[in-house]
């Protein structure tokens, strides 16, 4: 794979216009004001899952519309006082399945928070959330990208960021976790939703979105024909009447829109030859982040960014933010 899409010099450079719809922020106070009318109901299960330096808690909290979400804490056993929490979002069709599958944080002394992806968890690693569209839905494109996408109202990121938001109110009830020092955290879809939570959510201590998928929708939509972003396409070459509906539905739910509003220190990254997420679409809103921001571009690597270097990466991150 060769770079096809703009060099750094450009991409360090690229600031496209925002298209935010007038009621942006009205329409997500609103939405997390019904959800937050349910209690959350937190309930934090120990499980033995034959680990002995951390303690594992099966989670259940209520999250868009009253509805169960599911998720892991993961706790360093013998912890002496509460411990900065690292929630963490997951990739396109993946869900939360065993802890034994999140010990990178836990292994450095944090608390680890993780949320299934309600409706997902069959493409690469089980979950156990269903989706359940209480508003109804519209005819769409196998997959999540148009499902409910003719209305905000009904589009299912409004309840994917709305269950994300709802995470960590989750996560700061525990007794274990210092609810001052929360991080969100989550690679492509995972990475969407964290630069969702970064607009959404005051007093978070960083964000570290990893080749962040959910920005710039009309440019990622016309420059490649990767999955998921070519579910938008292929619902538009059926429904040729739709395209401004589809592409205003989905300013709601554009990662530029939350960056502009976030205020945490974060650290991005993205692959320069990822034909899934391009890198202009990150830098789209990394450049538009409010915050302090750092990003780390990988220059020959594709979706897989920066891998285990930029865990590395992350590691080194906390312990500057958190010290």
């Amino acid at each position: 794979m060769m770079l096809f899409d703009l060099s750094l010099p450009e991409l360090q450079r690229y600031l496209p216009e925002r298209d935010e719809p007038q009621d942006f922020d009205a329409f997500w106070s609103e939405t997390l004001a019904a959800a937050r009318k349910y209690p959350l109901d937190a309930v934090f299960t120990q499980v033995d899952y034959s680990m002995a330096l951390v303690d594992t808690y099966d989670v259940t909290f209520n999250g868009y519309d009253g509805q169960p979400v599911k998720g892991w804490l993961i706790l360093p056993r013998n912890a002496q006082k509460p411990l900065p929490c690292v929630v963490e979002y997951i990739g396109y069709g993946g869900g939360r399945g065993f802890p034994t599958d999140w010990l990178l944080y836990p292994s450095a002394g944090y608390a680890t928070f993780v949320m299934d992806t309600r409706g997902q968890g069959s493409a690469w690693r089980q979950g156990d959330t269903p989706d359940l569209p209480s508003e109804g839905s519209s005819p769409h494109f196998p997959g999540f990208m148009t499902l409910g996408v003719l209305d905000p109202a009904t589009y299912y990121y409004r309840r994917v960021f709305t269950d994300a938001v709802r995470a960590v109110e989750a996560a700061r009830s525990h007794a274990g976790i210092d609810e001052k020092r929360i991080i969100v955290t989550g690679a492509s879809q995972g990475g969407g939703i964290t630069l969702a939570v970064s607009g959404l959510v005051a007093g978070l201590t960083a964000v570290m979105p990893d080749v962040p998928f959910l920005c710039h929708f009309f440019r990622a939509a016309t420059i490649t024909d990767e999955d998921p972003y070519h579910e938008i396409a292929s619902f538009l070459k059926v429904h040729r009447d739709k395209t401004e509906t589809v592409f205003r539905t989905l300013s709601y739910f554009d990662g530029m829109n939350f960056a502009a509003r976030a205020t945490a220190p974060a650290l991005f990254s993205t692959g320069l030859m990822d034909v899934t997420c391009p890198p202009s679409t990150v830098f789209a809103a990394y450049n538009h982040y409010a915050g302090d921001k750092e990003i780390r571009a990988y220059h020959f690597n594709l979706h897989d960014g920066g891998g285990t270097h930029h865990d590395l990466e992350k590691l080194r991150f906390l312990s500057k933010v958190l010290n």
